[in-house]
């Protein structure tokens, strides 16, 4: 029979066991948690003395706005760490968890594709080890807690009409975005409006991958921000004292999960914020413990470059820079290219249509290179239908900003097409960079945010909607007024409006809402009709999803 689908090339594959899959990186059996034989949970602590305190190589794999046609990020990802071990190199690739959400919904799994996966891909698209579940737990026990509160007396003075903390859910579920609840007399609550997150848009998630250890964890959970009195005073975790029962349930969960790719290199998968709407990483937990473990460690951020890149660079590096990345790889198709410069989804072969939508990937190149001074190469993810013609023109655009461009064929070759994207890699990394933020961390909040819309999105500038003048003003008089800046934004254009492909110009970016996550340590600035909690398309993958007599699963993706 032949192997077509990514579930029945994943299915296909002879795992090794778990166990020897550590041992590459020198951990023994005392160092991991097993969860059956082919996942298990590596114990942070004993990894950093394992690994020396010797840093490998970084790398951090990133995007053009995304399209229908396709770009393979998590693919480029995990072919590009098989080719670099296939080059004798001891490396490690940290990945997010995949959230069950688009897994049902439209976009599909995030475990790579073809040839170029980590696996058991049904686990980890599922459940896995259980983190997500752990970390909805912690958000619902404090959405409990608030509620009770207020049942009981509310000593705090909790406002329930400022109650900014919501339930979470890690499902694509439109019906939950606005609620009522508390009904049915006064023995089932306090009536108010209330509403779900999906669970990787929720603050528990981007605490989680920000937190150090679990001490951090836990002094971040208690920083949260719950909601306001009656006398306009913010309410904190800590005040309900919700903080270390949270850090109970995300104990276990703290520790990140270790696969292996179907070439067997190891795989550390952990936490899994959205792009658009968090900031769109996997732990620092998870990367600094590759980046230790391995001679290289290949990461990525979620969705193109203007959302995940400008989320890791300016967030999750300010948090730790013992993650500043020595090398960056764009990834790009010709399809996707040509989606951007207005061609339709069935005929994505236009030259005229690529001319005009190479910009995409020159801004997002140039940015790298010029706004946070790191080497970079774009990764060409090539298909069939590519010409040369078309490939040449790619390669003469990056090249006339200086960047190389290498076509990478890991979907359908694995490591072996990867070759040459590794070689370039490896020179990459060892070429001086002077890495910098695209602004000021003491710079107040508006200054940010213009700095980001006008240096990585090339806007020209930001207008705050009425209400969010009003957030900002009392961000500040709480002190909140000069934390980084989280934008939720859509990820299909550098603006805030998904139909402005390519690289838009003269417009500006509208805020309608500044809301304060101090457990993470940043403002979420949400912009457009950006929705932390997405909904169902109109054929959901969940109607072909199926599971036969002997629990094999079929259709997944």
């Amino acid at each position: 029979m032949t192997i077509k689908s990514d579930i029945e090339i994943a299915q296909a594959c002879k795992m090794s066991d778990i166990g020897k899959i550590a041992a590459k990186i020198g951990l023994s059996e005392d160092d991991i948690e097993r969860y059956g034989r082919y996942k298990a949970k590596i114990n942070p602590i004993a990894a950093m003395e394992k690994s020396g305190k010797s840093r490998g190589k970084l790398i951090l794999v990133t995007a053009i706005n995304p399209t229908p046609a396709g770009e393979g990020k998590t693919t480029t990802t995990v072919g590009l760490a098989d080719a670099l071990q296939r080059l004798g190199k001891k490396t490690v690739v940290a990945l997010r968890e995949p959230s069950l959400g688009p897994v049902f919904g439209v976009k599909g799994g995030a475990a790579g594709g073809g040839m170029a996966q980590v696996v058991p891909m049904e686990d980890i698209n599922l459940h896995f080890t259980g983190d997500f579940h752990a970390i909805a737990a912690a958000n619902n026990l404090l959405a409990a807690m608030i509620d009770n509160h207020i049942w009981r007396g509310n000593a705090l003075g909790i406002d329930p009409r400022r109650i900014t903390w919501r339930r979470c859910v890690d499902m694509n579920d439109r019906q939950l975005r606005f609620i009522a609840d508390g009904l049915g007399g006064a023995g089932n609550g306090t009536p108010r409006e209330d509403g779900f997150d999906i669970t990787v848009a929720s603050e528990v998630m981007a605490v989680f991958c920000l937190a150090s250890d679990i001490s951090d964890l836990k002094a971040r959970l208690s920083k949260m921000v719950i909601g306001y009195t009656y006398e306009n005073k913010p309410v904190f975790a800590a005040d309900l004292n919700a903080h270390g029962a949270m850090t109970a349930l995300l104990k276990d969960a703290l520790w990140p999960n270790l696969v292996q790719t179907l070439e067997g290199t190891p795989a550390i998968i952990h936490g899994g914020p959205f792009a658009n709407i968090a900031h769109g990483c996997n732990s620092i937990i998870a990367t600094k413990t590759a980046r230790y473990l391995g001679e290289y460690c290949v990461t990525e951020a979620g969705f193109g470059a203007d959302l995940g890149a400008q989320k890791y660079l300016d967030i999750k590096c300010r948090a730790d820079n013992d993650l500043v990345p020595d090398a960056v790889c764009i990834v790009a198709t010709i399809r996707a290219l040509a989606h951007h410069g207005g061609a339709k989804k069935e005929d994505l072969n236009r030259k005229d249509a690529l001319k005009k939508g190479i910009d995409n990937l020159l801004r997002h190149a140039d940015n790298i290179k010029t706004v946070y001074n790191l080497p970079c190469v774009v990764a060409l993810n090539r298909f069939v239908t590519d010409t040369e013609a078309e490939i040449n023109l790619v390669r003469e655009s990056c090249a006339a900003l200086g960047i190389s461009t290498v076509l990478s064929e890991v979907w359908e070759k694995g490591s072996l097409g990867g070759a040459l994207l590794a070689e370039e890699i490896i020179r990459l990394c060892n070429l001086p960079s002077d890495f910098s933020f695209s602004h000021v961390e003491d710079e107040d909040v508006l200054d940010k945010l213009n700095k980001i819309c006008k240096r990585v999105y090339r806007a020209n500038g930001v207008i705050l909607t009425a209400e969010a003048e009003k957030q900002l003003a009392r961000l500040r008089e709480f002190g909140f007024g000069s934390l980084p800046v989280c934008v939720a934004k859509t990820q299909y254009s550098f603006s805030d409006d998904a139909k402005k492909l390519a690289a838009p110009e003269d417009f500006y970016i509208t805020v309608r809402n500044l809301k304060v996550s101090a457990g993470a340590g940043f403002v979420v600035a949400l912009t457009g009709d950006i929705m932390t909690m997405p909904g169902l398309p109109k054929v959901p993958a969940a109607e072909k999803i199926d599971v036969d007599s002997s629990g094999k699963i079929t259709n997944l993706f």
